[in-house]
């Protein structure tokens, strides 16, 4: 049974740092593109950033190029979003996902559709 959780999150005020880490079982996790998604109050679905299987590869979307970095401890079973200089904009429900996809792609990683294996996400309130 493959299980994804995300852990971290909590309450960070604009201008701080907050880190999420995702832990997977149940998976072959180096043979998976991971990617963070987000949803804010009354807003769609978003990617944020996504990695390829070794870590050699990233994408980011415009809005938080310079403030979150993605990264994995393939080891560990482990996905991480280092969120820095965080905007309240940031505020949302974060999830950890899991594609099957056998390359990344910029125009394809943030794909909904591509990734099977999600978790329950994970609450980041920012507060101003």
């Amino acid at each position: 049974q493959v299980q994804v959780v995300e852990s971290g999150g909590g309450l960070v005020q604009a201008g701080g740092s907050l880190r999420l880490s995702c832990r997977t079982s149940g998976l072959t996790f180096d043979n998976y593109i991971m990617g963070w998604f987000r949803q804010a109050p009354g807003k769609e679905l978003e990617g944020v950033p996504c990695i390829s299987w070794s870590g050699g590869s990233t994408y980011y979307a415009d809005s938080v190029k310079g403030r979150l970095t993605i990264s994995r401890d393939n080891d560990k079973h482990t996905l991480y979003l280092q969120m820095s200089r965080l905007k309240p904009e940031d505020k949302a429900m974060y999830y950890c996902a899991a594609s099957a996809d056998p390359v990344i792609y910029p125009t394809t990683c943030f794909r909904q559709s591509d990734y099977k294996n999600w978790g329950k996400g994970n609450q980041v309130p920012v507060s101003t």
